[in-house]
Parts: C-alpha cells; structure tokens; sequence
C-alpha cells in the first residue's frame, strides 16, 4: 500500500518547500510509490497526465531521434518534479521521460494539481519558476554536450547524478552513462579507469562510488556550478 505519510513526501524538496496545509489539501491524490530503473513514464506526445516527484530516484529527459536513438536533455531527482507544467493546464510530453534510478516517487494527477492552482496564486508561481529552471538547464547541457570534452562532461553528469538522488553511489552501468553521454563504451571505459586512479572514484560492475567529489568538481566543467545556482525553486518562500 502506498505510504501517506508527510515525512515521507518531504524527502523531495520542491513537496519539502510547500507548506503543510497545502500538502494537506493534495491530501490523498498525493501518494507514494516505487518505480524501477528504465521504466517510462511518458513518450513523446502523450498526455501529462501524473506528475512525478521523485524522492531516492532519478528521471531522464530523452529527445528520442528517428532511428531510436536518445539524447538528454535534463535530469529530475529529489530536487524537482516531472510534468508540473501539467498542472497549468493540459500539456504533451515533448520527450520520453525515464527512470534512470529506480526509487520511490510522490506522484499526483495533473488534474488533481492543476484544481489547487487555480486557486492559489503561489503555487502558480513556483511552478512556472521550476519550468524556467528547467528550460534553462536544458539549454546549458545543451551547450555543455556540444562545447565540452567527455572527460568534463563524464564528472558533471557523476556529480549531477549523486546530487540528484543524494546518494555518492552511483547505479548505473557504463553502457548507460556512455548512452545519456553520446560517447562510445569504451571512452567511458577509458574515462572510468582515469578516475579511479586519480582515487576520485571507485567502479564495480553497475556501480559507481564518488570518493573524492573536490577531485571531480576540479575535472567537471563549469556547467556543473552553473547548474548548481539555477536551484531557484528550492529558495522560494511560498506562503498561501
């Protein structure tokens, strides 16, 4: 059974920022649930219909080509939400949405949302602030993919990752970091093994562990702390 509880929902940061009257109001249409990784949530041109909070997990945001291919374009964890735009109103997804890191999410439906919108003015507001931030970070990894070597690119996106699910352990297999990347395996491969002798990483099979983050932010371009200051939902004071 889903878990109800407040605590619970809190542990994702923009539930975290709203006060307790209003998680109140989303009363049960606000519940809990796990997701595992690579699951989609949304395909291109689907209705938003939930929107996802993720809590210990991760979303990517795939521009899917017609050959089957999948770039990224952001990453969703604790501290943000996948389709909130679908509270302002009936929307499609423009991209595939997908977990990465399996997890436990909040979710709501759209509809559900979009009534309490309606009658609270700053709610719209965190809202429509979170897409900007979202919209501005798509356009700095865009950047960040089309300017930056792999070897930066490869420690932004560990130290995003572990940001994202607040955890220094990393689940992910370097076939997949090589695919949100656009890199080759076997230059992740080569990346991988620099890091750890470097002693900023430590990798098994699936699995990497940030040991040293200075080291990786040393190595990361300058998209990783460009990101970081673009966190403006989370400072927002929203009184109802």
């Amino acid at each position: 059974m889903p878990d109800m509880s407040t605590h619970g929902h809190r542990d994702n940061r923009l539930l975290a920022a709203l006060p307790s009257e209003m998680l109140g109001l989303m009363g049960h249409d606000l519940r809990q649930i796990s997701l595992a990784q690579h699951q989609a949530i949304y395909e291109p041109g689907a209705p938003i219909d939930e929107i996802y909070f993720p809590q210990s997990g991760m979303i990517s945001l795939l521009v899917v080509a017609k050959d089957g291919g999948a770039v990224e374009t952001a990453t969703i964890g604790r501290e943000g939400a996948v389709g909130l735009h679908g509270a302002l109103g009936k929307r499609l997804s423009f991209t595939r949405a997908t977990t990465q890191v399996g997890g436990r999410f909040s979710i709501i439906r759209a509809s559900a949302l979009a009534l309490l919108v309606q009658d609270h003015l700053p709610l719209r507001d965190m809202i429509t602030r979170y897409t900007e931030v979202l919209w501005a970070e798509a356009q700095q990894l865009a950047a960040c993919n089309a300017v930056h070597d792999a070897p930066a690119r490869l420690c932004r996106w560990l130290l995003q990752t572990s940001d994202r699910i607040g955890s220094e352990t990393v689940p992910l297999t370097q076939e997949l970091i090589a695919q949100m990347l656009g890199v080759r395996r076997t230059t992740v491969t080569l990346l991988a093994q620099s890091l750890q002798r470097q002693r900023a990483i430590a990798y098994m099979r699936g699995r990497i562990s940030i040991i040293n983050r200075e080291k990786l932010e040393h190595g990361a371009c300058e998209c990783y702390a460009i990101l970081q200051q673009e966190k403006l939902p989370l400072k927002i004071g929203v009184k109802f």
